[in-house]
């Protein structure tokens, strides 16, 4: 998509620093495997034989991403394009010869990948490249779930809230919305499974499914004590053998004199340098992808878009960490 330099570019190119969104977007733009992805795209992309020809898919997809990493709505996302120049440079766009494409143009898009569920294809072949390369290891799991609140404003045709959401009572706050769970690598941090469920749903209930079939040990927060006793673990061979690490809850610690080694906080202290790993990855979910809020109804169409921002999540903690997607 590179194409000659432009006299905006030439000027551009004389600042004498670059932004950070510049910068998010030039390490994205070199570790995604564009080629890949797009080839996952192509056997469901319209093939124009009808009405106005078809957009790139890469360009695209590269609409899209700007869309879930900056968290625009359609028409926000056509508009910073024309607004900002990182964002023309990132999708290739020549506003001499070409427009960006419309919002109708990206929410037909993205609907096109919700419906053959796509942004799940591109976060499983990451992961198993991610295997294959050493970059994801093996034996470990941690498990852990953040909550995404929803607009629960009933200021809509249907005068309700969205049904497939819930509220559930954190602390002392209570939240509306769904809750994502995780499953991440403990050796590298990197997410390799996800499920999404309301709110409401405790956090244990989808521990099973965040397993994989290699792993030996468990880590987790004081949320999934008691996961030895669950029916869906006790009566599965394999998950009934598993080491589970699960840190105890501070009060449930005995006190220790002043002059004696606290061994059960040294303990728990262990576990919990190695169970802060998924803190990582969800803190660029929401910090630095903006994803506090879910901006679709149903949680299909926000599962959807979590298997994309994960891929993306895992792609950037191995660029932040000087490390190549391909490099062995």
């Amino acid at each position: 998509m590179k194409k000659q330099q432009t006299f905006t570019d030439i000027e551009y190119s004389c600042r004498k620093k670059k932004t950070r969104r510049e910068e998010f977007l030039e390490t994205m733009d070199e570790i995604i495997p564009w080629d890949e992805w797009v080839g996952i795209i192509a056997p469901y992309y319209p093939r124009g034989k009808r009405g106005r020809p078809p957009m790139g898919i890469e360009r695209m997809l590269r609409m899209y991403l700007l869309q879930i990493w900056f968290n625009l709505s359609d028409p926000a996302t056509e508009d910073a394009i024309y607004d900002s120049y990182a964002m023309r440079k990132f999708t290739g766009i020549d506003f001499m010869t070409e427009n960006v494409p419309d919002e109708t143009t990206l929410c037909k898009f993205r609907h096109l990948l919700e419906k053959d569920g796509l942004n799940k294809l591109f976060f499983d072949a990451i992961n198993r490249v991610m295997v294959a390369t050493g970059h994801m290891m093996k034996g470990g799991t941690i498990v852990d779930a953040t909550i995404i609140n929803a607009p629960s404003s009933t200021k809509n045709a249907e005068k309700a809230r969205d049904p497939e959401m819930h509220q559930t009572k954190k602390g002392n706050e209570w939240r509306f919305g769904m809750k994502c769970h995780a499953g991440v690598d403990a050796g590298s941090g990197l997410v390799h499974t996800i499920e999404v469920t309301a709110a409401n749903e405790h956090d244990v209930t989808a521990a099973a499914k965040l397993i994989r079939k290699d792993d030996e040990v468990v880590y987790g927060d004081s949320g999934y004590l008691g996961i030895q006793k669950r029916p869906e673990v006790r009566n599965d061979a394999h998950l009934s053998k598993i080491d589970y690490r699960i840190n105890r809850r501070p009060h449930s610690l005995p006190r220790v004199s002043d002059n004696s080694i606290d061994w059960e906080r040294l303990i728990e202290h262990r576990k919990s340098s190695v169970r802060c790993k998924v803190e990582h990855v969800f803190r660029i979910i929401k910090c630095q992808f903006g994803y506090t809020k879910t901006p679709y109804r149903g949680l299909m169409k926000n599962e959807n878009r979590l298997y994309a921002m994960f891929a993306c999540a895992n792609l950037y903690m191995l660029a932040m960490a000087g490390r190549s997607f391909s490099e062995t």
